[in-house]
């Protein structure tokens, strides 16, 4: 009983967790700029690192802005897929640094 309950709950998080792919690019920015400032208020993150990690965020949001200006508002496949590239460099960046055992 214990091991179907458990498997459950497994199933409903994983389930409840949109894969990176089938979030839209603002969901995604938005999301970052979550984890980050969950990280600050936790100490996780100092403030020096947080200003680093928007200023990044802040600079593929930009990026994605120009790109679609010059498409007429909508992102070819190539477009999309550096900028998700962008994205996934930059989470990795936010976990790196809120994991990074500093001590506070």
């Amino acid at each position: 009983m214990k091991l179907q309950i458990l498997a459950l709950t497994a199933a409903l998080a994983v389930a409840g967790a949109l894969p990176a792919a089938a979030q839209t690019l603002d969901q995604r920015q938005q999301h970052q700029e979550q984890r980050i400032d969950q990280g600050v208020r936790s100490g996780a993150l100092t403030p020096h690192e947080a200003r680093r990690l928007e200023v990044r965020r802040h600079r593929i949001a930009v990026q994605e802005h120009r790109m679609r200006e010059r498409q007429g508002g909508r992102l070819t496949v190539a477009q999309r897929h550096r900028l998700n590239h962008e994205l996934n460099h930059s989470s990795r960046e936010i976990a790196r640094l809120k994991h990074n055992d500093r001590i506070s």
